[in-house]
């Protein structure tokens, strides 16, 4: 334990009606703060004698001599050789350094608590961090804490209570009792003391009516530079909390907060189901504690405005929701900075049967998974869907038999049996180094969280002709287009051919409504128009299906899918326009993904090494079987998961 830097403590400050309190606290020696050395305070305080110090200290020098070069030399520290030889206890050391770094130990049972200070630090926090506020005068707030000088909690408990700090250290194992003793759980009855044990609860508001409150009334004049408003207050806390809270319960991936000139006020949009809706307005004047705020509990630096930042912030830190999110700052135009969160959460992998693979897919998905070795391959762009799809293929195959490293940026979704590593580029831990790592490993299954540069997909070849089954994403448009893209980065097509298994190029669109999606007859006209498009997914783009061929697919489609009511035939769904309370009037609940597989064959291994063009491995693959992304689109219209804005939105001939 060492003294924190001057710089970064509050100024010892010790309100004069509340010397009666600080006087009747003990382990509190003056003297020590005056001993040069450790050994020196533990003599004056009577716990240690002379003789034992002096031996002590001995043995620390043996110890130092003996111990290799560069090791760290935490064991032989001269307060833990006394703790480890049974001559003091832990309790007794921490309170000694302590008094000799001049802070009081205090025992909180026998005090107090002022009622004013407890109500500026919830419950929850108080039992999460073990901090009990004692007293507030002056502005001035007490605080006693198991780690007075964790400056992360002191920054975030002083943005929280608006008050200069007075922390000091409690002693061990009292102040868990305490909280509960003086935190009420409920309302009603009385304290231990025999005071009122009631406590207001404060007023549940959403998001929307916080940020309302943040508005300046119409008799204060409003600073236009938003320059001279203070870091924040307790409602901006509670807003920000309280729009995380109700951005999970809307689903939304990601909270997007973007600061404009003033007087304009700060924009909140949530991405649902992948598309950005307005959500909220915050008064201008708070857009800087509103991005200070979040910096804060992203652990970012807040007087760094110019350049970018990253950072994540653990929610059940702040709130009740188990929820972590990924932060970015970004610096704008005139000294501004927009931040983006993505939730993150702690989620499960789904099955693999639920996540939209037809029937045909699974099963050909399911048999590569089960090879011993091999490279299987998942593309799309960004927000695809692919490691979530790559998560329910390890759910599959993990197996107590199986070992499974896995290296992601970020580790997003979490399962038992997985060795998962979090790359950290700014240190040289890339997924290339994590490859190599893992080969020494005894791996059966790898998963890369994508193919950034010729080394990793390199090392992933290498491993995958070696005996490993490899999983891996690219950020490519669709399976056979994969191929070139690798090759063009320097694979050898030879080992490639060998060593690839399949191609799933997937995207995500928005799933219908259940509850209030419309449905109407298909004319013969939309089947034909419907049947053409399918077709023309499937040939290289120039050449139209012949009215022999569309006729053929609409008889093909009524006899697989469903006819409607009174024999109306093929029926075609789309999104009610004004939604229901279902899918919050959208119209769409949920996002549904399209897949295309690409197996590899003895003619594509052939192709692969004579560097055929996608388009040749296309056809290949079309021939034999494989869906395009669009044909899978289609298929699941007409089962009225999506509708076909959807479809070709989201994917091209």
């Amino acid at each position: 334990m060492t003294a924190p830097p001057a710089s970064s403590v509050n100024p010892p400050l010790r309100p004069a009606t509340s010397r009666e309190l600080w006087d009747g606290l003990h382990a509190h020696h003056p003297t020590l703060s005056r001993a040069r050395h450790l050994g020196e305070a533990l003599q004056q305080s009577g716990l240690v004698g002379r003789a034992t110090i002096e031996s002590a200290l001995a043995h620390q020098q043996k110890q130092r001599r003996n111990a290799p070069p560069g090791e760290h030399h935490d064991k032989t520290l001269l307060g833990q050789i006394l703790v480890r030889n049974g001559i003091l206890s832990e309790a007794q050391l921490q309170a000694a350094i302590a008094a000799w770094l001049g802070d009081p130990v205090i025992d909180p049972r026998q005090l107090s608590p002022d009622p004013s200070a407890l109500a500026l630090v919830p419950r929850h926090v108080a039992e999460r961090e073990s901090v009990l506020p004692l007293l507030l005068e002056d502005e001035v707030l007490v605080l006693l804490m198991a780690d007075p000088w964790d400056q992360r909690l002191l920054d975030e408990l002083r943005f929280l209570t608006q008050h200069r700090l007075l922390p000091a250290l409690a002693a061990p194992g009292t102040l868990q009792p305490t909280i509960a003793r003086f935190y009420p759980r409920q309302t009603g009855g009385t304290g231990p003391t025999g005071t009122s044990a009631t406590v207001d609860a404060p007023k549940v508001l959403n998001a929307h009516a916080l940020a309302s409150e943040l508005a300046p009334s119409s008799d204060v004049e409003t600073h236009t530079d938003a320059d001279q408003v203070n870091e924040s207050d307790n409602t901006l806390v509670r807003l920000i909390n309280t729009l995380i809270s109700e951005a999970q319960a809307h689903r939304a991936s990601d909270i997007h907060i973007e600061m404009q000139p003033a007087p304009a006020p700060v924009r909140i949009r949530l991405r649902v189901d992948g598309r950005l809706i307005n959500y909220l307005e915050v008064p201008c004047h708070w857009r800087f504690a509103l991005v200070t705020r979040l910096k804060i509990m992203a652990g970012l630096d807040i007087s760094e405005h110019r350049k970018p930042q990253d950072g994540k912030i653990d929610f059940s830190r702040f709130g009740n929701s188990r929820l972590e999110m990924r932060t970015v700052t970004v610096p704008t135009s005139q000294g501004l900075e927009d931040v983006v969160l993505r939730l993150l959460g702690s989620h499960r992998p789904l099955p693999l049967d639920s996540i939209g693979l037809n029937p045909a897919n699974l099963q050909a998905l399911r048999a590569m998974a089960q090879k011993s070795y091999g490279l299987i391959l998942v593309c799309g762009p960004t927000g695809s869907g692919k490691t979530t799809t790559l998560h329910s293929l390890i759910r599959d195959i993990n197996t107590e038999d199986r070992k499974i490293w896995t290296a992601e940026d970020p580790v997003e979704i979490t399962q038992e049996g997985l060795r998962q590593v979090q790359i950290n580029p700014r240190i040289g831990w890339t997924f290339a180094a994590a490859m190599r790592t893992f080969l020494r490993a005894d791996p059966d299954v790898i998963m890369i969280g994508e193919m950034r540069d010729e080394e990793t997909a390199r090392i992933a070849v290498e491993a995958s002709l070696t005996g490993h089954l490899v999983l891996s994403t690219l950020h490519t448009n669709s399976a056979p287009e994969s191929v070139g893209r690798l090759l063009e980065i320097g694979l050898d097509p030879f080992n490639f051919s060998d060593s690839l298994l399949a191609i799933l190029a997937q995207r995500l669109v928005r799933r219908l409504c259940p509850h209030c999606r419309e449905a109407q007859a298909a004319t013969p006209e939309a089947l034909q128009a419907l049947a053409r498009q399918y077709l023309l997914s499937a040939s290289d783009g120039t050449a139209q299906p012949s009215t022999e061929e569309v006729q053929r697919q609409i008889i093909h489609w009524q006899h697989r899918h469903d006819q409607g009511p009174q024999g109306q035939g093929l029926m075609l769904y789309r999104a009610h326009e004004a939604g229901c309370p279902h899918c919050e009037h959208h119209g769409y609940l949920g996002r549904l993904g399209l897949h295309e597989l690409m197996l590899s064959s003895d003619t594509i291994r052939s192709q692969i090494r004579h560097r055929a063009s996608g388009s040749e491995l296309r056809q290949s693959a079309l021939a034999a079987g494989m869906k395009t992304l669009r044909q899978d689109g289609i298929e699941k219209m007409l089962h009225g998961l999506t509708d076909l804005s959807e479809v070709l939105a989201a994917t091209n001939l």
